[in-house]
């Protein structure tokens, strides 16, 4: 098997699990909390979470299919330390909890660093070749 299928499979498994079972097919209570901490209705919250679970599922989608670029793997570290900053700053009491942003979002930034270690590795092993 490619080094590269298990933080693949990861990485895209986690988006979209996260945004099937927490938001489109039951929205989670602290999901809501989440965007209601921005002052948003209900109402409102409910459909961004909604629309958050759409998003997740898509971009796990994409990236099971464009691992290899640089580009998805750079937005997937730039998405995943967005939202751990944004919990850290508007929800610090879910930084403690079991399962937390920590201890999700940090292993799958690193599994993106592997994944760009590891199509640089190929890039410049196949140009010393030429």
């Amino acid at each position: 098997m490619d080094i590269n299928q298990p933080p693949r499979f990861v990485i895209s498994l986690a988006w979209i699990y996260h945004g099937l079972f927490p938001k489109l097919l039951r929205v989670a209570p602290v999901e809501q909390e989440m965007t209601a901490s921005f002052g948003f209705s209900e109402a409102v919250s409910y459909w961004i979470t909604k629309g958050a679970g759409v998003g997740e599922v898509l971009f796990g989608i994409a990236f099971f299919f464009l691992y290899k670029e640089r580009w998805i793997n750079y937005m997937n570290i730039a998405a995943l330390s967005g939202l751990l900053a944004f919990v850290a700053l508007f929800n610090t009491h879910l930084l403690v909890g079991a399962f937390n942003p920590v201890t999700t979002n940090l292993p799958l930034i690193a599994l993106s660093l592997v994944l760009l270690n590891n199509n640089l590795s190929k890039y410049i092993r196949k140009n010393e070749i030429s």
